[in-house]
């Protein structure tokens, strides 16, 4: 069963589905992103297992568990992917008996075929050692045309989801990823990824989105698979996330990333203060960041950023620099106006624990919210960054064109920080592609999708 994956079909479902037939299981799946909650479907089951790779997913993953549970209280309910072990005080023994965290197909395999045993296994495991894996079981899914699409100059085109590899070289304090991966990565395989688009391909995707939390950790083996694919499916576009440092310290590879199909990279900048990325541990400074743009357009291709504004430690000064940023570079008709309301996630085992001088603006931890809550130095963001929500959403629900909204929220923040922002392009520009799916793994859940299941 699948929440929530940023309007994807389910990678994480599809996955360990074929891990399971492999084993000689019968296997159904449920995503109830798309698809309406059917309690008829739980008549035919031994077992259900949950997936939870990011902090919205789980946070309805736990309203799925705890229903399953009233419906069939004797059916047994695992947690699995990179948030299982979140909030576990809360989920295990009530929206779920077993806990799995990391590579979790070999573990989830066990823990069904442990099942018909006395004593099935429960409790929580971390496992990162994974080396091999098997071609999702996409027959499984509802079709890519009820998912995201990438909206472009010429129309809509369908959209597929793949990684190349797990993990991550890297130790960003805010990321859930280091907590569990340590600052390791796990390859899929080249064969593994082009046979899985071909599915996608088969299944009408004219664009591929590599989830890969970075795809530039091993820059060879990215540039190969990318090849691979473009070489068997040219008439394909792709996407892929990279650090800010990974696109200096890879410029070269650029162009041959635009010849293979990449038309937009995401980069998760977070912040423009040199204080707060120190914290952060990003590794770049404002000034990367301003390269960084530069070095992709001069390839071609366009940059997606993402943005932490919110920590303990923002100021209204910071926020508008952000936005002037995003107005200055000509980068509101790809940016999601969430990202100007994203508020630091602190979760079990978040690294920002580490950070000494975080201690003085917790207020403890909230079980309902999976984190540890915090007010900032400045009463004044938290009391911001509510509005920013609040309007970020609404302009989600209605419709609203993305930059009327992105530009309204600068209009906010110019007045909280007492400056005025300029916003020469406050129209959407259909030459620039962007997928439409406007919500983000580190945002808070709506309450429409809260209210999802009502």
């Amino acid at each position: 069963m699948s929440t929530y994956e940023l309007g994807h079909q389910p990678l994480h479902v599809a996955a360990p589905a074929a891990e399971l037939i492999a084993a000689g299981h019968e296997v159904s799946a449920l995503d109830l992103a798309v698809e309406g909650w059917d309690t008829g479907r739980l008549d035919e089951v031994d077992a259900v297992a949950i997936s939870v790779p990011m902090h919205t997913a789980l946070r309805l993953a736990i309203e799925a568990g705890e229903r399953v549970r009233r419906l069939r209280p004797e059916l047994p309910i695992a947690f699995y992917g990179l948030y299982a072990g979140v909030g576990k005080d809360r989920t295990l023994g009530r929206a779920a008996d077993r806990l799995i965290c990391g590579e979790y197909d070999d573990a989830l395999v066990a823990w069904v075929d442990s099942l018909r045993t006395a004593e099935p296994a429960t409790g929580v495991s971390v496992d990162i050692g994974r080396r091999s894996f098997r071609v999702p079981a996409r027959h499984l899914l509802p079709p890519l045309d009820r998912y995201a699409h990438l909206a472009t100059a010429g129309g809509h085109r369908t959209v597929g989801y793949v990684e190349a590899s797990h993990g991550c070289r890297h130790r960003c304090r805010h990321c859930p990823i280091p907590a569990v991966y340590h600052g390791r990565y796990r390859i899929t395989g080249a064969d593994t990824v082009v046979a899985d688009v071909d599915q996608l391909v088969e299944g009408g995707a004219g664009h591929v989105t590599f989830g890969d939390p970075d795809f530039l950790n091993g820059p060879a083996y990215a540039l190969d698979v990318i090849e691979t694919v473009h070489q068997k499916f040219p008439q394909l576009s792709f996407d892929v996330t990279v650090k800010v440092e990974h696109i200096l310290a890879s410029r070269h590879l650029w162009p041959r990333l635009a010849d293979a199909g990449v038309i937009f990279v995401v980069s998760a900048i977070e912040s423009l203060d040199e204080a707060i990325l120190t914290r952060l541990a990003k590794d770049h400074s404002a000034e990367d960041a301003d390269e960084a743009v530069a070095i992709v357009r001069s390839a071609g291709i366009d940059l997606h950023p993402t943005w932490l504004p919110f920590t303990p430690w923002t100021t209204a000064a910071g926020v508008a620099d952000i936005a002037s940023f995003i107005w200055r570079h000509d980068l509101a008709p790809v940016t999601d106006p969430v990202q100007l309301s994203i508020r630091l996630l602190i979760p079990d085992g978040s690294l920002m624990l580490d950070i000494a001088d975080l201690a003085p603006h917790l207020t403890g931890y909230d079980p309902g919210a999976l984190g540890y809550t915090w007010r900032a130095a400045d009463p004044a963001m938290d009391i911001l960054q509510a509005g920013l929500a609040t309007r970020a959403e609404e302009g989600s629900t209605l419709g609203e064109p993305p930059t009327e909204t992105l530009a309204a929220m600068t209009s906010i923040i110019g007045e909280a920080a007492g400056v005025v922002i300029d916003t020469p392009s406050a129209a959407f520009s259909p030459d620039r592609p962007r997928l439409s799916e406007p919500w983000f793994c580190c945002a808070e859940p709506t309450t429409v999708q809260l209210g999802a299941f009502d």
